[in-house]
């Protein structure tokens, strides 16, 4: 498979087989991924990852978490915004039509909040995958090496689709940092960034015929002296 393959074939997969993924071909691909580039080379990369038993008992720990605060439980302090407040056009734009897109091909309409908050919470089960990793890095970490973090991550998905293996890309774990940083133990100096759902996509599944639209290249590129 061609990089440009692996990009045609990655996609954000939202419903998983059960199918186990092996654990020597995680540790293959996060150590290929870890030449990845990063500003001076700090690698500031922190990552976790469950599958089996601790897997269970995150996904049953958040079905708890979820419903406290479905009663009426605080909701936990956030270490950054996934988005910036009052997001803007185009990008309100993209993605808005991506959520409506999704819930389209689940055939959740938009007045059904109730369902479109349960499918949500998927989220927190991995959307049934058999793996799931997290990404965490220092707090006195700035900006430039959160952009590591992309390219780390990209190149893990990249890897993982290059060996027939799908994942999901999920910030919305960052809503429970407190909660997932207790259960894996990070240490008080580093911040939750992510999870990623890892496993083999549903083919049965219609959110999985999902493909994301992308601006066309003038809509974000200019060229100078460029033929």
């Amino acid at each position: 498979m061609t990089v440009s393959e692996a990009l045609a074939a990655r996609l954000s997969v939202r419903d998983f087989l059960p199918t186990p993924v092996p654990g020597a071909l995680i540790r293959e691909v996060l150590a290929k991924a870890a030449r990845a580039p990063s500003g001076g080379n700090v690698q500031p990369w922190h990552i976790d990852v469950l599958a089996g038993e601790p897997l269970a008992e995150l996904k049953t720990l958040m079905q708890l978490r979820i419903a406290e605060v479905a009663a009426g439980a605080p909701p936990e302090e956030l270490d950054y915004d996934i988005y910036p407040p009052n997001l803007w056009p185009p990008y309100r734009d993209y993605r808005f039509e991506l959520g409506e897109d999704m819930y389209r091909l689940l055939g959740i309409p938009r007045a059904d909040r109730a369902a479109r908050l349960r499918w949500f919470a998927r989220n927190y089960e991995f959307f049934g995958a058999p793996m799931g990793l997290f990404c965490s890095i220092h707090r006195g970490m700035g900006r430039p090496q959160w952009n590591d973090l992309g390219m780390y991550l990209q190149s893990v998905m990249l890897l993982l689709a290059e060996a027939g293996i799908d994942s999901c890309p999920q910030e919305a774990w960052s809503v429970y940092p407190k909660t997932v940083g207790d259960f894996i133990g990070l240490p008080a100096e580093r911040m939750l960034f992510c999870g990623m759902a890892i496993g083999h996509r549903n083919p049965a599944h219609p959110v999985n015929a999902l493909r994301s639209k992308r601006a066309p290249l003038e809509a974000f590129a200019r060229f100078h002296g460029v033929d």
